[in-house]
């Protein structure tokens, strides 16, 4: 979808990605929020998108362009919607952890200071930028991130007569890979791992050599393990959660709702993730992202049906 089609679907004429930086601080996180010159305020970093630019993607970029911190995006904070000169403007924002870097000051933002969020809620210029620091103070910190990445589209099963753990990724599965790498790039993998199939491995070996590292193996991950002994699956997908850091694992449709239905069962995010008892989405390509606490409950759940939020 390009950028005028996506704005055009949400309503507005205005498309931009934005992020609430956070770092540990002694008391908690401390947010960092810009001073802007031209319009002399205080507000989270934000900016419209690039050509063929994704929002989530538009929020890193803009978050090192104005605060020279680089980021792994989190959960997702909601979007604000308000009018500017050239219409109706909206701004989705994320959790964004700072990674390290340096301030500069620059045209477009002279001062970076990191606060409290309830005193940078005393700072903000604007309500809609104290709206979104007020969702993200209401979200605790995940220690563990799981992104849960459904294998990208295989060549026809009818047309391959090897054994299906060999099935490889399709062209249209290619161009899927393709999107799917610098998006999956965002979250800061420190860790990425796959079920069996060759699809699966393929979906996310670009990630792994963009981010020099390996692709672990998790056979209980799979659709026939999984059908074997769903018990041992979910245990096993439990390890991944509770490994602090962002663990990449790309799996199959037979795995994945199963997954996020079971690690998310029993918390106020089993009704996001299945409105009105429906079914959990995993189309191919697509990807949820679940933050965890150090008991692994769940802190948020989000899904991407297509890459760049």
């Amino acid at each position: 979808m390009t950028r005028s089609d996506l704005a055009h679907a949400l309503g507005v004429d205005v498309l931009a990605g934005g992020a609430v930086l956070w770092r540990p601080g002694p008391v908690g996180p401390e947010i960092g929020l810009v001073h802007r010159p031209r319009y002399d305020d205080w507000s989270l970093p934000k900016g419209k998108l690039d050509r063929g630019e994704h929002l989530a993607a538009a929020a890193v970029r803009e978050v090192a362009e104005e605060t020279g911190h680089r980021i792994r995006i989190g959960g997702c904070l909601g979007e604000t919607r308000y009018d500017v000169a050239e219409g109706a403007k909206l701004v989705r924002y994320w959790a964004g952890e700072s990674l390290g870097g340096a301030f500069e000051p620059n045209d477009e933002t002279d001062e970076l200071r990191f606060l409290s969020p309830t005193d940078a809620c005393r700072l903000l210029t604007y309500d809609h930028d104290r709206t979104v620091v007020r969702r993200f103070a209401a979200q605790p910190r995940p220690v563990s991130t799981l992104v849960l990445v459904r294998h990208a589209k295989a060549g026809s099963r009818d047309n391959w007569d090897g054994d299906d753990l060999a099935r490889p990724l399709s062209a249209t599965g290619r161009a899927q890979v393709a999107r799917l790498t610098p998006f999956l790039g965002l979250f800061g993998a420190d860790r990425i791992a796959s079920a069996p199939p060759v699809r699966c491995r393929a979906t996310v070996s670009d990630l792994a050599a963009a981010r020099a590292m390996t692709v672990d193996d998790e056979p209980a991950l799979g659709e026939l393990a999984h059908a074997d002994d769903p018990t041992a699956a979910l245990a096993r997908a439990r390890e991944i959660a509770a490994q602090p850091g962002v663990t990449v694992l790309c799996s199959q449709g037979g795995v994945i709702p199963d997954l996020v239905d079971a690690l998310t069962a029993g918390t106020p995010l089993a009704d996001r993730v299945r409105p009105g008892g429906a079914a959990i989405p995993a189309r191919k390509g697509s990807t949820w992202v679940i933050g965890f606490g150090a008991d692994l409950t769940p802190r948020f759940a989000d899904y991407y049906r297509e890459p760049g939020g």
